[in-house]
């Protein structure tokens, strides 16, 4: 494995080298029918066909060779880029034409004379090689150097998006922590001096509610398996503040236990339910926890036996509770996710999230 990541490089090279290559191939045809055809150079088609592919493939090695081998993928510098041309282009020009004259057996006098006797034909061929070649490397390390800029560029403003994106959620997430302590630390000091040994338990139920909360509240993710235990924590925390009116369940089915959740995410509606639907109901009632999965979506149901949406007072809250989750869905799954609150039968309220895995 660790060969072939350090080969990685390699290979990547070589093929583009190969394509580069191939690519030549289709001018050096066009460079012979231009020569035999247009410009009714001497010798045939096939003579000059290979006298332009020993030419530019040759060249092509040489710039694109060069190229590859002293930069690799990355953009070469302007000035050493035309230096490479430059130089390239002649020897190519040189040796490719031994080349062609050594494969097809042409002598060396013979090919003097060719030169002597075809040199219009030779400077258009390699006038139109050349500028080939030059058009062809510069057009294309251009748009290379313009895809690059594009992608740092979506990189950049999907970085942007991204710090933006967890400066909301963390905006959001904040917002959860004041609103519940605000809430317990208000019935705790009425506790205070009508019962001391209460008002003791619940604030043993807090510091232990906050330590698990400490390091969750704040991680960009967390499992079902400690969201249901801070559920645990917050829920016993109510308990010890109601008493006997608040009943609680949780359901979280094993398989679902270590799947990864925004952390936080639940506790606003559970808070919610609490605060609208069971404390301003004289006996209280009974609220559900619950994960599901279901055609492979995960369910979040959390369902209480409170007053109903209709029979709760109005708050005299900000109502971050719904908006902060509704939020934050928005922010993290976009469409992925859907939030529903609707009445529970015969009276309560059903909170429902549904996320596409």
């Amino acid at each position: 494995m660790i060969t072939s990541a350090a080969n990685a490089p390699r290979y990547s090279r070589l093929r583009r080298f190969a394509i580069d290559i191939a690519i030549t191939q289709v001018f050096n045809l066009i460079i012979a029918v231009l020569i035999t055809y247009v410009v009714r150079g001497h010798g045939s088609f096939f003579v000059n066909l290979i006298f332009s592919i020993c030419i530019g493939t040759l060249a092509t090695s040489f710039i694109d060779g060069g190229r590859l081998i002293m930069w690799g993928e990355l953009k070469p510098p302007k000035w050493k880029f035309i230096a490479l041309i430059i130089v390239s282009l002649p020897a190519a020009q040189f040796m490719g034409k031994a080349l062609a004259a050594l494969t097809l057996g042409i002598p060396r006098e013979a090919l003097s004379a060719m030169r002597s006797g075809n040199t219009t034909a030779m400077l258009i061929g390699g006038g139109v090689c050349s500028m080939f070649i030059i058009w062809f490397f510069w057009s294309r390390e251009h748009i290379e150097y313009l895809r690059a800029e594009a992608e740092a560029e979506k990189a950049r403003a999907a970085s942007i998006e991204k710090q933006a994106l967890q400066a909301q959620l963390q905006m959001l997430q904040a917002q959860i922590e004041p609103h519940m302590l605000f809430n317990t630390l208000a019935n705790l000091q009425g506790l205070i001096a009508i019962d001391p040994l209460r008002a003791q338990h619940m604030l043993d139920q807090l510091i232990q509610y906050l330590r698990a909360t400490l390091s969750a509240s704040r991680a960009e993710k967390t499992t079902l398996a400690q969201e249901f235990t801070l559920l645990d924590a917050y829920l016993g925390l109510m308990k010890v503040r109601m008493g006997a009116r608040l009943s609680y369940k949780l359901e979280l089915p094993e398989a679902l236990r270590p799947l990864a959740i925004p952390p936080m995410l639940l506790q606003p509606l559970v808070e919610n339910a609490i605060k609208h639907g069971l404390e301003p109901k004289v006996e209280g009632g009974l609220i559900t926890v619950r994960a599901e999965r279901e055609d492979g979506r995960l369910k979040l149901t959390v369902c209480d036996t409170g007053l109903g949406l209709d029979g709760a007072p109005e708050s005299d809250g900000t109502g971050i509770g719904v908006d902060n989750v509704r939020e934050r869905l928005r922010a993290l799954y976009g469409t992925r996710a859907e939030f529903s609150l609707n009445p529970n039968t015969p009276e309560g309220v059903i909170a429902q999230l549904t996320i596409s895995l």
